[in-house]
C-alpha cells in the first residue's frame, strides 16, 4: 500500500509529525516499535520548564497537539520565573505518566488520514539518492513520497548501568539495529550520544517531613491559547524540594571508577547532555559545591513512583542504593526503578536543511533525537516543522522556515543545521538573542497566522485569535485617547494612561479599578497591552537589531556555490561552508569557524559572479 508520508518512531517528534501532516489531508502512516509506548515519557512526566514552556506555546500557536495533550493530562500547573520579567517565564506541568500517552493516542486514533502500524524500520528504499519508502525487519516493503524519521533514543541503543551494557531501548524494548548502518551506507555521518535517567522511590518509603513541599500555582494557566483548563486549581499534586548532603558526594566520589561513564565501562563514545548531567557529573564538575537541589515528583495518579529529579545516574545498583539512603528522608527509601544511561546513534544535523528535510538524500525529513536533541518539547517541535513542511513539499509549496527573531523554534532549529552539535541539545533562553520578542504571552501574535496560512489554524482557534489581536489593538487605542489626574511630586497633573503606564510601579489592571474606566477586556489582553507598553522602548532597540539579521537574510547564496572557487577564503570556512551549505549571508555568520573577513569575501565573490 503506498502512503503520501510515512513517520517512523511514535515518540513526542513522530506524534506532532503524523497529525500535522494528516491534519493537511494528506494519506499518513506512523510505524512504532511498541503502540503501547506512543508518547511516553521514558525520563521525567514533565511538559515544558525554562524556555520548553515557551516551545509547547509555540507548537501550540502553529497547530500542534502537545500542549493540548499535557492541559488535559497534568497533574501540577506552575508558571516559572514570573519575578524576572516577560522576556523568561514559561510554563511547567507535571503531567501525568499514564494519562498523556493514552491521551496522545486516542487523538491520534481520530486522524481520519492517519493509520498506526506497530513494525520496526531497519532501511530506505532509496533511488538515485531520493526515499521512495520504508523497508521493515521482516523485509516488508511500504512505499511513500516522503518519510520522517523520528527514531529518538532507539538507534542501536544500549542501556548502561556500572559495567555492564545491555542492548535495549527505554522500557526493555527491541532497539532498532540497522537502521543508523543504513543511513551510514547512503552517506549519513553518525553521532554517538547519551542521555539518562534517575531511579524512581516507592512513595510510602519516603519520610516527607524531611522535605519542603513545593505546591502548584494559585492561578489557573494552559499551554492551549484556545481551550479553558481543566484541572482543579485546589486539588494539584505537590513535589518536594531536597538536598543532597556530604555523604552523598562522598559514596560518588569513591564509586566514580564504577560509573558506566567514569570507568565503569571502557568503550563508551556517547557523549552527555551538559546541561542536564548526570549527578556523579555535576560533582565533578562542581566539586567545590556544598550541595545540590534534587526534587521529588510524582508521575502519576495511579501508582507510586516518585521520579528523584537532578539524581540521574549510570552507577552500580548497588552504588544507587547507597547514594539514595544518603538523602534527607529517603534513608529508608526503596528503589521501585534503577537509574540507567542510554547511548545511541545520531545524525550531526548540519546534514539537515533549515525545512528538516535531510541533504543527504531527497524526500527524508528528520526530527527530534535523531538530529541531536534532547527533551520532549524540541523534539514535538521539529516534529510538527517536519510534519507541515513535508505536507507542503507535497503540495508544491514553499516550506515554514521560522526565524530566530520569531520562535524558540526558529533558534532551535537554526542552531542545529547551521552549528550542529556535539552533544544533546538543549532549548535554553540564554540561546535566544531576541528572547524578549520570543515571550510566553504574544507566542499566538508571533504565531498564529503561519499556523492558518499552513491550514493548521482554523474555525473557533483562528476566530478566537483574531479577536484577541483586534481586542488588543483596541485597548491600546483607547489607553492612548484616556485621561486621568495623578500625583506627581505633591502636585496633581493630567496625562494618559498610555503615557502613566509607562511608571514601573503602575499596573493597568489597577488603574483601571482605581479609575473606574469602562475597559472591560479579559486578564490575557490587559497583559498583553501592559507589557507591549511597558517594555516598549527595549522591544524596539531588539526590533532594529533583528532587522539587521533580516537585511542579512535577503542576502541569499546560490544552492549551486562552488566554495572551492571562491578565492582566499580559509581553509577552515571553506570546509564549514561546505558542509552546512548555508542559504543565506545571515545564516553563513552564524557557522562557527566563518569570520567577518570570510564574510567579506564571499560578498565580493557573489557580487562578482551572481550580482547578488
Amino acid at each position: 500500500m503506498n502512503y503520501e508520508v510515512i513517520v517512523v518512531g511514535g515518540g513526542h517528534a513522530g506524534c506532532e509529525a503524523a497529525v500535522a501532516s494528516s491534519r493537511k489531508g494528506h494519506k499518513t502512516l506512523l510505524v512504532t516499535g511498541s503502540i503501547n509506548n506512543i508518547a511516553t515519557m521514558p525520563c521525567n512526566p514533565s511538559i515544558g520548564g525554562s524556555a520548553k514552556g515557551i516551545i509547547v506555546r509555540e507548537i501550540d500557536a502553529l497547530g500542534g497537539v502537545m500542549g493540548e495533550v499535557a492541559d488535559k493530562t497534568l497533574i501540577q500547573m506552575k508558571m516559572l520565573n514570573y519575578a524576572k520579567g516577560p522576556a523568561v517565564k514559561s510554563l511547567r506541568a507535571q503531567a501525568d505518566k499514564i494519562t498523556y500517552p493514552k491521551e496522545m493516542l486516542k487523538l491520534l486514533n481520530e486522524e481520519k488520514n492517519l493509520t498506526i502500524k506497530e513494525a520496526m524500520v531497519e532501511d530506505l528504499i532509496v533511488k538515485d539518492n531520493t526515499v521512495y519508502g520504508v523497508v521493515l525487519d521482516n523485509e516488508e516493503k511500504i512505499t511513500s513520497n516522503i518519510v520522517i524519521l523520528t527514531t529518538g533514543t532507539y538507534l542501536k541503543s544500549d542501556i548502561l548501568i556500572g559495567n555492564t551494557r545491555t542492548r535495549s531501548g527505554p522500557h526493555n524494548e527491541k532497539p532498532s539495529m540497522h537502521l543508523s548502518d543504513n543511513l551510514k551506507k547512503y552517506g549519513f555521518k553518525i553521532l554517538r550520544l547519551k542521555t539518562g535517567t534517575p531511579p524512581r522511590i516507592d512513595r510510602s518509603t519516603i519520610d516527607f517531613t524531611k522535605t519542603k513541599r513545593e505546591d502548584g500555582d494559585k492561578k489557573y494557566y494552559t499551554f492551549s491559547h484556545t481551550n479553558p483548563p481543566v484541572y482543579n486549581i485546589d486539588n494539584q499534586q505537590p513535589c518536594y524540594l531536597i538536598y543532597t548532603t556530604e555523604e552523598t558526594k562522598k559514596i560518588i566520589k569513591e564509586n566514580l571508577n564504577k560509573s558506566s561513564m567514569y570507568g565503569g565501562l571502557d568503550d563508551i563514545t556517547g557523549v552527555g547532555p551538559r546541561y542536564c548531567p548526570s549527578i556523579e557529573d555535576k560533582m565533578v564538575r562542581f566539586s567545590d559545591k556544598e550541595k545540590h537541589q534534587l526534587f521529588l515528583e510524582p508521575e502519576s495518579l495511579y501508582y507510586d513512583d516518585i521520579y528523584l529529579q537532578g539524581f540521574s545516574t549510570s552507577m552500580p545498583k548497588e552504588v544507587q542504593e547507597k547514594m539514595v539512603h544518603s538523602l534527607p528522608g529517603l534513608e529508608n527509601a526503596k528503589i521501585l526503578r534503577y537509574a540507567y544511561a542510554i547511548e545511541y546513534d545520531a545524525i550531526y544535523p548540519t546534514q539537515v536543511k533549515p525545512n528538516l528535510e535531510t541533504k543527504v538524500l531527497n524526500n527524508l525529513f528528520t526530527a527530534g533525537q535523531i538530529n541531536g536533541t534532547s527533551g520532549y518539547e524540541e523534539a514535538a517541535c521539529q516534529g510538527l516543522i517536519a510534519g507541515i513542511n513535508a505536507a507542503l513539499k507535497l503540495e508544491g509549496q514553499e516550506p515554514l522556515i521560522l526565524k530566530r527573531n520569531e520562535a524558540y523554534i526558529g533558534v532551535l532549529i537554526d542552531d542545529l543545521v547551521t552549528k550542529g552539535t556535539r552533544e544533546p541539545y538543549r532549548m535554553l533562553t540564554s540561546r535566544a538573542e531576541y528572547r524578549l520578542l520570543l515571550r510566553h504571552d504574544n507566542s499566538d501574535l508571533r504565531l498564529r497566522e503561519y499556523g492558518h496560512k499552513v491550514g493548521l489554524i482554523n474555525g473557533e482557534k483562528y476566530s478566537k485569535f483574531i479577536e484577541k489581536k483586534n481586542n488588543i489593538e483596541e485597548l491600546i487605542r483607547k489607553i492612548k485617547e484616556t485621561k486621568i489626574i495623578v500625583d506627581n511630586e505633591k502636585r496633581r497633573i493630567g496625562t494618559t494612561v498610555y503615557e502613566y503606564l509607562k511608571n514601573p510601579s503602575t499596573n493597568l489592571q489597577n488603574i483601571i479599578e482605581t479609575y473606574n474606566l469602562d475597559l472591560k477586556y479579559n486578564d490575557e489582553v490587559i497583559e498583553e497591552v501592559e507589557i507591549q507598553i511597558k517594555y516598549e522602548g527595549y522591544i524596539k532597540k531588539i526590533e532594529r537589531e533583528a532587522e539587521k539579521m533580516l537585511k542579512n537574510e535577503e542576502k541569499q547564496i546560490p544552492e549551486d556555490i562552488d566554495y572551492d572557487k571562491v578565492p582566499n577564503l580559509a581553509s577552515e570556512a571553506r570546509q564549514k561552508l561546505k558542509e552546512v551549505r548555508p542559504l543565506n549571508i545571515a545564516q553563513a555568520i552564524r557557522i562557527s569557524g566563518v569570520n567577518p573577513s570570510d564574510i567579506s569575501i564571499l560578498l565580493i565573490y557573489l557580487r562578482k559572479h551572481y550580482n547578488e
